[in-house]
């Protein structure tokens, strides 16, 4: 593709800057030299002509950033307006995520959007990628056009404050690129529509009705593209976000562009405390009433609420419900389920797992402490008190088994008897004298008496 090609193809980009850079490029045709320093004393800032590579913050988080003019490659268009690069961009978001250090990446964008030239393949890649490891996107300057295309394709987009600049969903081309040319172009070809707009000439109706279905097209690719990364549909994109307005802070979390606000280093902290809560795709939760049009001050009422099918009057109030609740606003039911549904499942694994440590230091309660970590109830301080009174009772019931088969000590301490009552001296005795009248030894003697066993 050639820089012309590329100037007067279809841009996703406010208007105004992308006017601003054919100006730009008119010096470059005409064959004179872009005077860069007076460029970047116009902007009042440097021009941004390198892709940075990602930042390993503490625990684990990579930023990226990219700001300026989005642009497929790095070449004279990059080094001129400054910017960025999809295909060098999408090459470091790789490394990152192939990186062992890294546990989540942050996407720092500042732009006001570019070239829909890769500007699609970019969004599938972080799409793609944040399956793998937790991509979230940040802004705190302007996160439009293309840049919210690919931008919206993370788990989660932020902004930094109010003054924020999101949105401007569409697509323009700008074919009064060089109408005072002075080259007249001549060509002979072949194929109805090989040349049928040329950057010299007005639009005819027919070239009009071609370029127009070229950005409609790509338009459609937009809608989608978000639709899928917003979990919405891409009706609900049409009429909530991709009208070509620009939307600032709250605006932008009202019409389901945005999640929420945070400074960068805030969410940095956050993901490297908790990458595993921006591991799953966060959905649009759009306000509850129709957002107002640029003309209006109020927003309008909600067309499809309840209280309006059931014929209600203004000034009546219905209690709300949750079969109303749900219907109405299904999508801030279903995310809020949702949420509940996390925080309830991971309020029940921290109980689990605090009243089974509660045998750490006192074992043979494995069974009892079983049957309470999974009852739904027990907490660990009642897990506690019950394996206490266990071990207790384990205990007295020990000591007294101990207490059962130990010896009398009275009957220890009597003689023991035979059969006639006779103590072992009176046998001993008795045992000798028949010895010495038998003339027999001792130990015969005694079994004749019977005495020996």
């Amino acid at each position: 593709m050639t820089l012309l090609e590329l100037i007067t193809g279809a841009w996703a980009i406010e208007p105004d800057k992308l006017r601003e850079i054919q100006a730009i490029y008119a010096t470059h045709f005409r064959g004179e030299k872009i005077d860069v320093a007076a460029i970047e004393a116009r902007l009042g800032r440097p021009l941004a002509n390198e892709q940075q590579a990602y930042t390993l913050e503490a625990g684990g988080v990579a930023v990226l950033r990219m700001s300026g003019i989005i642009a497929p490659k790095a070449n004279l268009f990059m080094q001129v307006s400054g910017g960025m690069s999809t295909q060098m961009a999408t090459k470091q978001l790789e490394s990152a995520v192939v990186d062992p250090r890294v546990r989540a990446i942050v996407l720092a964008i500042d732009s006001p959007g570019g070239s829909v030239i890769g500007t699609p393949e970019m969004a599938t890649a972080i799409r793609e990628m944040s399956a793998i490891k937790p991509i979230v996107t940040h802004s705190d300057g302007a996160l439009a056009s293309a840049a919210y295309w690919f931008g919206s394709a993370a788990n989660a987009v932020f902004i930094s404050g109010p003054t924020v600049q999101v949105g401007s969903i569409g697509v323009v081309v700008d074919r009064s690129y060089r109408p005072d040319s002075p080259v007249r172009e001549e060509s002979i070809v072949a194929g109805q529509y090989k040349r049928l707009v040329k950057s010299s000439e007005p639009l005819s109706e027919e070239a009009r009705a071609v370029v127009q279905a070229d950005v409609d097209y790509v338009y459609t690719l937009f809608v989608d593209d978000v639709a899928a990364a917003r979990g919405v549909k891409s009706e609900q994109v049409l009429e909530r976000m991709a009208d070509g307005r620009v939307f600032r802070g709250q605006q932008a979390i009202d019409a389901g562009l945005v999640d929420g606000v945070s400074t960068l280093d805030a969410l940095v902290e956050k993901l490297a405390t908790d990458p595993a809560a921006y591991s799953t795709r966060r959905k649009a939760v759009f306000a509850v009433a129709d957002l107002p049009s640029p003309s209006a001050g109020v927003a309008p009422k909600d067309k499809s609420s309840t209280r309006e099918k059931e014929n209600f009057m203004p000034e009546e109030k219905a209690p709300i419900t949750r079969a109303s609740f749900e219907q109405d606003h299904a999508q801030l039911f279903a995310q809020l389920s949702a949420e509940f549904t996390t925080l309830g499942a991971t309020q029940e694994r921290t109980r689990i797992q605090a009243v089974l440590a509660v045998g750490e230091g006192l074992p043979g309660h494995e069974k009892l402490l079983a049957t309470l970590a999974y009852d739904g109830k027990t907490s660990a301080a009642e897990a506690s008190m019950a394996v206490l009174a266990a071990e207790k009772q384990q205990r007295t019931a020990a000591a007294a088994a101990h207490a059962n088969d130990a010896p009398d000590p009275a009957k220890a301490a009597a003689a023991p008897a035979d059969s006639g009552g006779k103590t072992k001296q009176q046998q001993l005795a008795e045992a000798q004298a028949h010895a010495k009248t038998k003339g027999i030894d001792l130990v015969a003697a005694l079994k004749e008496l019977g005495f020996a066993n």
